[in-house]
C-alpha cells in the first residue's frame, strides 16, 4: 500500500499545482492517501477553512500544518469544524484542533500525527514526549505517519530514531528544500528529513527574491511577498504493509513546470 506525503504548500502557485496533479496521480501511482502540509497555503502565512476546502477538492486526504497554523486569525474558529486536519499536537495546551487523527480511506485507515519542533523556532512542548503520548492514545491496529516541522535536521532525524519501529513514516517538513536522505530506518520506519514544498522555486524558498535579497544585503526589514512562475510539487511515497505497519520503501517525488 503507497501514501504519498508532500511538502509545504506555498500560496496559489503551490494549490495550483496541487489541482494539476493530485487526482491524476494517485491514480497512476495507485495512491491510498495523500497528505499535504498546508501551513503555507494562505500566501504563505497559515490556512482558512475556504483553502482546506478547496485542498481536499484537489484530491488531498489530509492536511498538517505547523508553525504558521495561526497565521490567519479565522482559523482559530474554523479548525475543530474541519476533518482530516491535524494541527502541531506540542503546540502548547488549550489550542484547539486536534494533534493527531484517524484518517479512514476505502482501502486503510491510518492515524496521522503532527509535531513541531523547537530548535531554532518558537517555543513549544518537547515533541519527544509529546509523540509518546500521543502513541499510546492511539489504537495500535493501525500504521502511524508523522509531519514533523522542524528547522534542524539533527532535531528531525533524532526524532525519527527515537520513533523508529513504533511509527510507519516520519517525515519532516518546514524547510521547503528537498532533502536526498530518504530511508527505512534499521526497525522499518521510513524517514525523510524535508519533503520539499509545492509552490514557485525561481524564489527563495517560495517569496519573492528581491524583498529577500534587499533584507540580505542591507539588514532592513522588508515585507517577504509570494513569489510568481514556474512552480514545483515535491514529497514523497511511502510503500508500507498495512498488517506489519513497516515500511518497506521511500522514494522522493517532484514535478517541475519549466521556465516560461
Amino acid at each position: 500500500m503507497k501514501i504519498m506525503m508532500l511538502g509545504d504548500v506555498n500560496g496559489s502557485p503551490g494549490r495550483r499545482m496541487l489541482k494539476m496533479h493530485l487526482k491524476r496521480l494517485k491514480a497512476e501511482l495507485g495512491l491510498a492517501a495523500i497528505v499535504v502540509n498546508a501551513e503555507n497555503a494562505a500566501a504563505g502565512n497559515g490556512i482558512t477553512a475556504q483553502l482546506a476546502k478547496e485542498i481536499f477538492e484537489a484530491g488531498a486526504d489530509a492536511i498538517t500544518l505547523g508553525d504558521h497554523t495561526w497565521g490567519q486569525k479565522e482559523f482559530a474558529t474554523e479548525i475543530d469544524r474541519l476533518e482530516n486536519v491535524v494541527r502541531p499536537a506540542n503546540g502548547g495546551p488549550g489550542q484547539p484542533g486536534k494533534g493527531w487523527i484517524v484518517v479512514t480511506m476505502p482501502t486503510c485507515r491510518f492515524a496521522l500525527l503532527n509535531l513541531v519542533g523547537r530548535t531554532f523556532m518558537n517555543p513549544s512542548d518537547c515533541p519527544f514526549r509529546t509523540a509518546d503520548a500521543c502513541l499510546n492514545e492511539m489504537p495500535k491496529d493501525v500504521p502511524v505517519f508523522v509531519d514533523f516541522h522542524a528547522e534542524a535536521t539533527s532535531e528531525k532525524n533524532s526524532l525519527g530514531h527515537y520513533l523508529d519501529g513504533r511509527v510507519t513514516a516520519i517525515v519532516g517538513t518546514h524547510t521547503h528544500v528537498q532533502t536526498s536522505d530518504a530511508l527505512v530506518l534499521p526497525n522499518g520506519t521510513a524517514y525523510l528529513s524535508d519533503l520539499g514544498m509545492c509552490g514557485p522555486y525561481v524564489s527563495s524558498i517560495g517569496r519573492d527574491l528581491k524583498p529577500v535579497l534587499k533584507k540580505f544585503i542591507s539588514g532592513m526589514p522588508s515585507r517577504f511577498s509570494m513569489a510568481e512562475g514556474p512552480a514545483v510539487l515535491e514529497g514523497a511515497v511511502i510503500e508500507f504493509d498495512p498488517k506489519t505497519k513497516k515500511a518497506s520503501s521511500i522514494e522522493t517525488f517532484r514535478i517541475r513546470e519549466p521556465y516560461a
